[in-house]
């Protein structure tokens, strides 16, 4: 469609120049309009032509501008930022595609504008491949909604509550106030984790031997009456013992509960262990260590 247009326009002209030949002024005019300027050898745009691609430039701008209302009309707020940095990049990809379109419609050489760049553009792109991964992953990251500001995520063994998501690289902050850059290509070659993909909400465990021998009930009502006081640990849903394992050496539990912000789960897991430690030493219950018999074999000589 566009191409035709860019057609129309250059045949106008012409309609116009064969209309007006005969004015000396308008001859000159047109001579003008017809004046060439060498790029290159092989590359050569006249005033005419320039004039028709800020033409078709300007309508192609105006054309994006009522498809941008229209698309966002629709769109929640907090989530026209998002799409207008996605809409900027596919924006500029079809001002290029209109003005390598409107150059061949008017008979410029567009090959050799290919040619004459060929070199300047694989150096640019090599070494700019990692950031073009970045942007694209970023703009996946937009569209799929896979990733919000506030989510908790783990990434390479790294736990950080995302601030800021833009399109090379997102912003998160450890639980130690550090901030972690991630490049957003990072999420298409590694595996991520997201706490709270599916709500705040986040179930975590404490695990823990006792000695063979004690008794199990104790130790699950002891656990279960620590996780209830713990104000972080909500009630519902309960917290839950788990009778894990026949261990080498222990009787292996289980402590599970959940947390509204899983991201400070380290402060209350202390606060448990150290309140489990207290309770077991008020009511005699040993935590083992692995133990081992030796015996020497004594071989007669």
């Amino acid at each position: 469609m566009v191409k035709i247009l860019s057609i129309d326009l250059f045949q106008d002209f012409k309609e116009l120049e064969e209309a007006i030949s005969e004015s000396s002024f308008w001859k000159k005019f047109l001579d003008f309009l017809h004046l060439h300027i060498d790029l290159t050898k092989d590359i050569s745009i006249s005033i005419l032509d320039l004039l028709i691609l800020i033409t078709a430039i300007c309508i192609t701008s105006w054309v994006l501008k009522i498809i941008y209302r229209v698309i966002t009309r629709k769109i929640p707020e907090q989530d026209k930022g998002k799409f207008k940095v996605v809409y900027g990049y596919f924006r500029w990809l079809i001002y290029v595609a209109i003005f390598l379109i409107t150059l061949d419609s008017v008979g410029v050489n567009v090959t050799a504008i290919f040619a004459a760049s060929a070199a300047l553009l694989i150096g640019i792109g090599l070494a700019l491949q990692t950031l073009f991964q970045d942007i694209i992953s970023g703009v996946f990251i937009l569209i799929d909604q896979s990733l919000h500001v506030g989510d908790i995520i783990e990434l390479d063994g790294k736990v950080g509550r995302v601030e800021e998501i833009k399109l090379r690289t997102t912003r998160a902050v450890t639980i130690d106030n550090k901030v972690l850059i991630i490049p957003n290509h990072l999420y298409l070659t590694k595996i991520l984790y997201n706490w709270t993909q599916n709500g705040s909400l986040t179930r975590e465990s404490i695990d823990l031997g006792v000695a063979y021998g004690t008794d199990v009930e104790l130790v699950k009502q002891i656990l279960i009456d620590i996780a209830n006081k713990h104000e972080s640990i909500l009630k519902e849903p309960e917290p839950l013992v788990l009778f894990t394992d026949f261990g080498e050496s222990s009787l292996n539990f289980k402590l599970v509960f959940t947390l509204n912000d899983s991201f400070i789960a380290t402060i209350p897991k202390s606060d448990l262990r150290f309140e489990i430690d207290k309770a077991f030493r008020e009511n005699g219950i040993s935590i083992p260590f692995p133990q081992r018999d030796i015996h020497i074999i004594e071989k007669n000589k």
